[in-house]
């Protein structure tokens, strides 16, 4: 049996300015969230009705979350480099965070309840790798010195 989720489709409503030339559609989309694979994600008419598509789906929202903290902790700047290339350098890696944490915080904004759990799964399974240095403690230090190995600041 299909719940009412999978059998919902978008409605498309038109509106036409006072000449009639110019159309306005407008999609009405879930405010609430919602559970189940025929959803739209990021892109018009991604990932569909396909379940291979939606899991798909998922993993690249799970992906993007383990890569905005992987950028968000790791310092890809070796000492000695020049400031101003360093800098620029930095800025744009700042620059390509953003774009990607954006665009996570979008898939979420379809509402489904998978790719939240992907966003959310995602960002913790980057933090616990990258963040915590439980699993990539690479410098050998202590907790309270292991902020430097980041672009982040110093915690408080």
């Amino acid at each position: 049996m299909a719940s009412r989720h999978d059998t919902v489709r978008p409605v498309t409503t038109e509106a036409w300015n006072t000449t009639g030339l110019h159309v306005h559609r407008k999609r009405i989309a879930h405010m609430t969230f919602f559970w189940g694979h025929n959803t739209q994600v990021l892109f018009p008419g991604w990932p569909g009705s396909s379940t291979g598509m939606y899991v798909l789906a998922l993993a690249f929202v799970f992906s993007l979350a383990v890569i905005v903290e992987w950028l968000s902790h790791y310092n890809i700047v070796k000492p000695g480099a020049s400031r101003v290339a360093a800098g620029l350098f930095k800025t744009g890696l700042h620059g390509v965070r953003v774009g990607l944490a954006y665009m996570v915080v979008l898939a979420v904004m379809s509402f489904n309840g998978g790719i939240f759990i992907a966003a959310v799964v995602g960002h913790a399974v980057g933090y616990l790798l990258f963040g915590s240095r439980v699993v990539f403690n690479k410098s050998g230090r202590s907790d309270s010195d292991s902020h430097k190995d980041s672009d982040l600041p110093p915690p408080k």
